[in-house]
């Protein structure tokens, strides 16, 4: 779109300080500057809302956002709809692209940013880029996010969307997509082998019993709350009916997490208690009986993920680690490598997000229906606002 063409001022929902409502406002448009040859301006055409969001809201994730008022959103997908005279990115004018928090300019010299990759499974970037690099800005962050209009991102931490994923689906993959694929990836399981997923019915987990059925791992969701659990159900009961492919889903407040070991290793036709169990489990609740229950699961040398993060941490327990051999690694985000791939497994294999959609100007509404936590994915529509 030529320059002359945009619009001067846009809508954006503020978030003007902690435990406020968002204000819904008009803001001017971003501006390209001469040192951020990577940047693309970008139509935002979906908002994803992430728990994140509503954590960093409540101030409990200092010392983010730096200042306020704040625009939040850190997932979400638009169109590139102008590019600065001597950029550097490889998108033109009208690609569809999906846009992460991480990595916003980050700044090319620390030891991540220079890092290359050892191999083909290196999840690094190289080339001067990395998301883990500390003096980046993340969008909806730490710096201004997906719930406006328009949106400064960096070429370089994009992806283009494929034609089969919509721009809703797509905002929905830009963090709990991403977030849970790479989780999975973390869990180094083999096709066969068995893996868990505390909190299988929220964002994340509905998503991640897909993407770890569908690659071929033998797959176990559990919740404690009644619509995630539903949701979960109708994600399992979809894949056996239309793929083949089954998924067991646990009410971990009225079944023992031994009762479900003991069933695993009649499956298996295993004897030891040791030998009985999962490979891998995947923590997403913040909640200590959620981790207890999950590493409970494991077979003796399993591995438990952490991908939430809780104020007050999680308690481990020595014997599990030191006698079980149970080891225990977080995982937060993959680079934009995983991030593609993870794009277009999605597309390949079917992977959707169970969503409900709201206009910009009810934003507010979303964050109530998300606190009532029915599972699934909230997102915002950024089709015309009536």
């Amino acid at each position: 779109m030529d320059s002359s063409m945009l619009p001067h001022e846009m809508k954006a929902q503020i978030l003007p300080s902690f435990n406020a409502p968002y204000l819904l406002t008009t803001l001017p448009l971003p501006e390209f500057t001469a040192d951020n040859p990577y940047d693309i301006l970008v139509k935002v055409l979906a908002a994803s809302y992430c728990h994140t969001d509503l954590v960093l809201a409540q101030g409990q994730m200092p010392p983010f956002p730096p200042s306020f008022p704040h625009i939040g959103c850190h997932e979400f997908s638009g169109e590139v709809i102008s590019i600065p005279e001597h950029s550097l990115s490889r998108y033109k004018i009208g690609d569809r692209v999906g846009i992460p928090g991480r990595s916003f300019r980050p700044c090319g010299k620390c030891f991540e940013c220079l890092r290359e990759p050892d191999n083909e499974k290196d999840d690094v970037d190289g080339g001067g880029y990395s998301v883990y690099c500390v003096s980046a800005s993340n969008n909806g962050i730490s710096a201004p996010g997906g719930f406006r209009e328009f949106a400064m991102v960096d070429s370089r931490q994009v992806t283009p969307l494929p034609d089969k994923i919509s721009a809703v689906q797509g905002a929905s993959l830009m963090c709990a997509g991403i977030t849970i694929y790479a989780a999975i990836k973390k869990c180094g399981l083999a096709r066969g082998q068995r893996m868990g997923i505390m909190g299988c019915g929220g964002g994340l987990g509905h998503l991640g019993l897909q993407f770890a059925v569908k690659m071929g791992l033998r797959v176990t969701g559990i919740d404690v709350a009644d619509e995630p659990l539903q949701v979960a159900g109708q994600v399992a009961e979809a894949l056996r009916e239309k793929e083949g492919l089954f998924v067991r889903i646990v009410d971990a407040r009225v079944t023992k997490a031994d009762s479900i070991v003991q069933e695993m290793g009649k499956e298996d036709q295993k004897q030891d208690k040791g030998d009985m169990g999962l490979d891998a489990v995947i923590i997403l609740p913040e909640s200590q009986k959620a981790f207890d229950y999950g590493v409970s699961l494991l077979r003796t040398h399993g591995r438990c993920v952490v991908v939430s993060f809780p104020a007050d941490g999680f308690h481990v327990s020595a014997r599990d680690v030191v006698f079980r051999d149970i080891s225990i690694v977080g995982s937060l985000v993959g680079s934009n490598k995983v991030l593609r791939e993870m794009v277009m497994f999605a597309a390949e294999h079917n992977v959707q997000a169970r969503i409900k959609s709201y206009p910009l100007r009810q934003l507010n509404d979303l964050v109530l229906e998300y606190k009532k936590g029915k599972g699934g994915k909230l997102v915002i529509d950024m089709t015309p606002d009536d």
